[in-house]
């Protein structure tokens, strides 16, 4: 089965041109080792081994980015397979697309140098002509983000079906459904999360001055938003249901948190999550009741029309 990729040529994708002209695409985390024959099929076992390694030479960073850094790696260096295609922004507003067609190879002194050769086909994709639901995938700053889940849009582009397929940088596509409520909602809570009664004792995890808590990525898929307590000690997951939730969320939100507590918590916190949907029902609420844990909060929609 063939898998797709988003992956980020260094920070801001800023060394994406350089993996297009040189073939390639990597991670670096200034990992200074070569990791060939040590990726295990478990990328839980690579991240035991490895984020104590990772955290005793970057004392400075937290569990969390030890985590994303371990994942990246992995995921690079097995995860990834000969066939496998990766996109890679540009950092205006395209992806380079191409297929992966080498084992690991750690390059010494040069940048990016944990590495898969790839093949670049000539076209390139429009970020804004991809679906919303494959936008709101795409908008983590994690390195690595698995988007096989759109595997079927993803080859209707690439084929040349689909709509965004480029023919020049400078064509723009209008997308129609580009103000609808479940394409905003998250980055609507984000940008104003500071107003909200969550901002006022969370904030949205940040590593190095990016936003690394929207879409953080987990074993089970993508967490919304990724909060921390002011003081440090509580890591919150919060779980966006455009509409009304059902009590299958909490499950979901469960898993998350299992996940949180598992692999990125320290020793003094706890781990919380907050579901957040128009409505709830009887059975969620049920479920809620039996899951402190978990809190739910209710968005309000307001819209308005002043005479100028």
């Amino acid at each position: 089965m063939k898998n797709y990729y988003r992956v980020m040529a260094g920070k801001g994708s800023s060394l994406a041109e350089e993996c297009f002209q040189q073939g390639f695409v990597g991670v670096d985390y200034g990992v200074a080792v070569d990791l060939t024959g040590k990726f295990p099929d478990d990328w839980r076992q690579f991240n035991r081994e490895f984020i104590p390694v990772y955290l005793q030479s970057h004392p400075e960073k937290t569990r969390i980015a030890a985590g994303s850094a371990c994942g990246a790696l992995w995921t690079l260096g097995r995860g990834m397979q000969k066939g496998d295609v990766v996109f890679v922004p540009d950092g205006e507003g395209s992806y380079h697309v191409g297929e992966v067609t080498s084992d690991y190879q750690y390059q010494a002194g040069k940048n990016l140098p944990h590495r898969r050769q790839v093949r670049w086909y000539p076209e390139m994709v429009r970020r804004d002509a991809t679906s919303p639901q494959m936008q709101g995938s795409t908008r983590s700053t994690g390195t690595i983000v698995d988007i096989t889940g759109y595997a079927n849009e993803l080859e209707k582009l690439l084929s040349g079906k689909g709509p965004a397929v480029l023919v020049s940088t400078d064509e723009t596509v209008e997308n129609p459904s580009a103000f609808a409520l479940e394409k905003h909602l998250e980055d609507f809570l984000v940008a104003n999360w500071k107003q909200t009664e969550l901002g006022k004792n969370y904030d949205i995890y940040e590593e190095d001055g990016e936003l690394t808590g929207q879409q953080y990525q987990t074993d089970t898929g993508p967490i919304d938003i990724l909060a921390i307590s002011k003081d440090k000690t509580d890591l919150l997951v919060v779980e966006l249901k455009k509409g009304r939730a059902s009590d299958v969320v909490v499950g979901q939100t469960l898993r998350y948190m299992g996940y949180v507590q598992d692999e990125l918590r320290e020793p003094n916190q706890k781990v919380s999550g907050i579901i957040i949907a128009l409505e709830d029902d009887p059975k969620l609420k049920r479920a809620l009741a039996m899951t402190p844990a978990i809190q739910f909060f209710r968005y309000e929609v307001s819209f308005k029309l002043r005479k100028a």
